[in-house]
């Protein structure tokens, strides 16, 4: 193995790395080996294939996972013996054809760049204050709540054969969409519910159905969002032929023991407990993340330190790859719409510094304190992913368990909360009394509330 080292900057290094083939071969011979006493094969006694024929049957195959397990070991072997410590994986560029060193003809030669970790100190947490919005949950508040819940349970009656369909009436409808005359498959239903107003079809659908009658038929004409799930009728143009069966009024649910019956519960007065419980929840959640905002806002500006290029990179292509698609799907930000793309560029770029720098910080911040993510954690995570998938969950407890990249993006978040719930013990909190219309602003609209009282 041969190891020279290319590139030497503060925050980078690259490597030019060769695995002999005498030596890529000597493991396969190895491993062919070990292998003679457990394979039988026809015409064979236990034990007796000869190594030759082993390597003419597997030879190939597990040439493919010697080549692996030696780029990540001379990539180890690399970082371990000049003490670097990555910021991130290192990144792997094949010089040799993959073909010829599987096939035993070429060494294997690859490049290894790897982004380091930059020396800085960490702020004192104890130095830091920060101020942390708290509302309490009122009776209005329940109230309200309430009867949002007996909105969603309300009922719906025939309005009459004459009665013509209004904002919040249902509909009772058949309907076959066309693309340019032609019914498209997930176009057709019978007897659908529809509610005027409830944003639930594709826009501008439920308006035009509005004033129609039992026994009406009537041209739909609409567009699919850009973004729509389906990519062969996202941004095209459609014609619906809709029937209309039956018009249906709502029956709004009374705030009543009868409510709290139908959602389980035993009494008005545990339905009450119930919802100032929730609320309570979500008023804590929407603190949380209002306390979160403030702090990585404070560490942002506790901490100046270059930062690994590439890292900076790779989470501006990721950033920007997202802004492509909202602008061509429409949908970027009023305020960004005026502004060129250099200046998106600029100022993307300044979040995905910001982006990288907060997770050294946080990084450093676990290791030295410990911050570990056990397995009970990630597996908790894995079964919150799998739920939101119903019917599919053995096919997403496969993924998880067969792909460590996508075990890894369910560990980073946990980590972080973990480090944030760490350092909000350690810095110095104010609690500050807000409506509850304040504490569910934008947290830039709430910063400049507490600011200015």
């Amino acid at each position: 193995m041969e190891i020279t080292e290319t590139v030497s900057d503060a925050l980078r290094r690259e490597f030019r790395i060769t695995v002999g083939m005498s030596d890529l071969d000597a493991k396969l011979t190895s491993r062919l080996e070990g292998m003679k006493g457990q394979v039988q094969l026809k015409g064979f006694r236990p034990g007796k294939v000869p190594v030759a024929h082993l390597r003419k049957a597997y030879g190939k195959s597990m040439m493919g996972e010697i080549v692996q397990e030696a780029v990540a070991e001379s990539s180890q072997k690399a970082v371990e013996d000049r003490s670097l410590r990555p910021a991130m994986s290192p990144q792997i560029q094949m010089v040799s054809a993959v073909e010829g060193v599987i096939e035993g003809r070429e060494d294997l030669v690859f490049t290894m760049g790897v982004d380091l970790m930059p020396d800085f100190k960490l702020a004192e947490p104890s130095a830091i204050s920060l101020t942390r919005p708290v509302a309490e949950v009122s009776d209005e508040d329940v109230q309200d709540s309430l009867k949002r819940l007996a909105a969603q349970q309300r009922t719906f009656e025939p309005k009459g054969d004459d009665a013509a369909a209004q904002e919040g009436d249902q509909l009772v409808i058949d309907f076959t969409g066309k693309l340019d005359g032609i019914p498209f498959e997930g176009g057709t239903a019978e007897n659908a519910e529809l509610v005027i107003g409830s944003g639930s079809f594709i826009p501008g659908f439920e308006e035009q159905l509005k004033g129609s009658k039992a026994g009406d038929a009537k041209l739909v004409a609409v567009t699919f969002p850009n973004d729509y799930p389906s990519a062969n009728l996202a941004g095209k143009f459609a014609d619906f032929d809709v029937r209309v069966k039956e018009v249906r009024r709502g029956v709004e649910a009374e705030v009543d023991e009868s409510l709290a019956t139908k959602l389980g519960l035993d009494s008005l007065d545990k339905l009450r407990d119930a919802a100032r419980s929730q609320l309570a929840n979500e008023f804590g959640r929407a603190t949380r993340a209002h306390l979160k905002r403030a702090l990585l806002d404070a560490l942002d500006t506790s901490h100046s330190f270059d930062l690994p290029s590439g890292m900076v990179e790779a989470e501006f292509r990721q950033i920007w790859a997202q802004v492509e698609q909202d602008i061509k799907a429409g949908n970027l930000a009023d305020e960004d719409k005026t502004k060129s793309e250099d200046e998106l560029r600029a100022e993307f770029r300044k979040i995905a510094e910001r982006r990288v720098r907060l997770g050294l910080v946080l990084s450093e911040f676990g290791r030295l304190n410990n911050v570990q993510v056990t397995q009970d954690e990630l597996n908790r995570a894995v079964v919150a992913q799998a739920r939101q998938y119903p019917g599919q969950e053995q096919r997403i407890f496969e993924i998880y368990r067969n792909n460590p990249d996508a075990v890894a993006q369910l560990r980073a978040p946990i980590f972080e909360d973990k480090v944030v719930d760490f350092l909000v013990g350690q810095v110095k909190i104010s609690d500050h009394q807000v409506s509850r219309v304040d504490l569910f602003k934008d947290p830039d609209d709430l910063a400049s509330i507490l600011k200015a009282s």
